[in-house]
């Protein structure tokens, strides 16, 4: 297995995942805040209070500007059509931008595999990038939702569960929490190497890769987030900017991560079809006997 990472870093370099990784970074950068401008625009109509809603609500204002929420729901309800055209305009740039997202993963697929450029035609690809954005993205915001607001749904629970269950809802929320984030993003990982080429494979065949890029994508974040919260100052660098900063360093992260899983197995593909090829060749002709 070493001799397959090793082998899969290696022609990562030749296909160059570095470039492909900062495209999806990019295109995810622009599809990121649109998204959040809608996010923000929708949770802005939720009045704070003790529900599950309501905390959500509240840990978006500790990332956004001081009274962004209060600030954009008074615009909202003063000019109620500039809403409807917030939310429309965001979600349709999110959504060009995600397309962007998926074609630089599908490319980067595609090199793994060492297939043909003109595999599929123009609007196919991008046909089959849309596709991929349901299958991918939806599932993984709801899994990155549990993982971000986690502490606040699990607030939610105990606060409604009977005090004797309190110890024991905290435990099982806290193994289902991150047991649904990792189980949710090996799935839409294996969906996205399973539709997003042309190679007919077994769905188990695309497992070991969605496994390596999920273990090796929580941990880098987990290495990153340490880096930027203990080490890194990025305010003092980019001023305003440093969260952005920030952020587009941990698309990059993500999408490197997707596309080193490809390049796995792409390695893992062509040895199977070397094994099938040899031992089609060493077997006697019955037809000579």
């Amino acid at each position: 297995m070493i001799r397959h990472f090793r082998k899969t870093l290696w022609l990562a370099l030749e296909h160059d995942v570095l470039n492909t990784a900062k495209a999806a970074a990019y295109s995810g950068m622009l599809m990121l805040f649109p998204a959040l401008v809608v996010l923000t625009t929708l949770l802005a109509q939720v009045p704070q209070g003790p529900t599950l809603v309501g905390e959500v609500r509240a840990s978006f204002e500790q990332i956004l500007p001081a009274d962004s929420m209060d600030l954009l729901q008074y615009s909202l309800h003063t000019r109620r059509i500039l809403s409807v055209q917030l939310v429309l305009s965001g979600t349709g740039l999110s959504a060009f931008a995600a397309l962007g997202v998926m074609l630089s993963l599908l490319e980067g697929f595609r090199r793994a595999y060492r297939l043909p450029r003109d595999e599929w035609g123009f609007w196919e690809r991008r046909a089959r990038a849309l596709l991929l954005i349901f299958i991918a993205l939806v599932p993984l915001a709801l899994a990155t939702l549990v993982v971000v607001f986690g502490r606040q749904i699990e607030a939610w629970m105990i606060d409604n569960a009977v005090h004797e269950l309190r110890y024991i809802v905290l435990v099982f929320w806290r193994m289902a929490r991150w047991a649904l984030a990792l189980v949710t993003s090996i799935t839409v990982l294996s969906a996205l190497y399973h539709f997003g080429t042309k190679q007919k494979e077994h769905w188990a065949r695309v497992v070991p890769g969605a496994i390596a890029s999920a273990l090796g994508w929580f941990l880098a974040t987990l290495a990153f987030g340490f880096y930027v919260t203990r080490i890194a100052n990025y305010s003092m660098f980019y001023g305003s900017f440093g969260a952005g900063i920030a952020t587009l360093v941990w698309l990059y992260i993500t999408s490197f991560s997707a596309l080193l899983g490809a390049e796995l197995n792409g390695v893992l593909f062509r040895e199977r079809q070397e094994r099938i090829s040899a031992a089609g060749q060493s077997d006697p002709d019955s037809s000579g006997l």
